[in-house]
């Protein structure tokens, strides 16, 4: 199982990036590649996943990211690409929350799983992330969007393009609103 890669990144598409490795060029899925520049050095924690069609790996800023995917996909019925789509729509430490404290609404609303999914991986989850503290800032803020008229996926792409670090109901709806201008 490959864990962990480092090398030059060689080109970065919209969901993955190919990083330069002993002299390959491996094709990295990830949640975020345009968190990568072309030719700096990048350093990845890794999933193998190995199907019938191939092998793909997937890789993530930390550990606990990849952890956290690793995760997702103990639950039955969620591959790799459906837990990767989970943690391009929501932070990890969000997601965690949510599930802690079994938030439906916004597994079902912010992150746009099937209402059936949600509760699956509610069920699944919530005893093995436990409880955390949860803001339910998204929620408000996502409810404020469609509010003034945004569909539920350009609400979801909004909040998708809040920078990390902003914290806050009032400042998270003003840097969506900015993002999506």
């Amino acid at each position: 199982m490959i864990r962990h890669i480092r090398g030059r990144v060689l080109s970065v598409g919209p969901t993955s990036a190919v990083i330069e490795v002993a002299g390959f060029g491996v094709e990295v899925r990830m949640s975020a590649p345009q968190t990568l520049s072309v030719d700096t050095e990048a350093s990845l924690a890794t999933h193998l996943a190995v199907k019938q069609d191939g092998m793909e790996l997937y890789g993530f800023a930390d550990s606990s990211d990849r952890d956290f995917f690793e995760l997702i996909l103990t639950v039955s019925g969620v591959g790799p690409k459906t837990a990767l789509s989970v943690l391009r729509r929501s932070a990890r430490e969000a997601l965690e929350g949510a599930i802690g404290t079994r938030d439906l609404n916004y597994l079902t609303k912010i992150v746009g799983l099937g209402k059936k999914s949600a509760e699956k991986m509610l069920v699944e989850l919530a005893d093995k992330v436990g409880p955390r503290a949860h803001d339910n800032a998204d929620g408000e803020v996502f409810d404020t969007l469609v509010a003034l008229g945004y569909t539920e996926r350009e609400a979801r792409t909004a909040l998708q393009a809040i920078p990390e670090g902003i914290a806050g109901k009032d400042a998270r709806l003003k840097a969506a609103l900015s993002a999506h201008a």
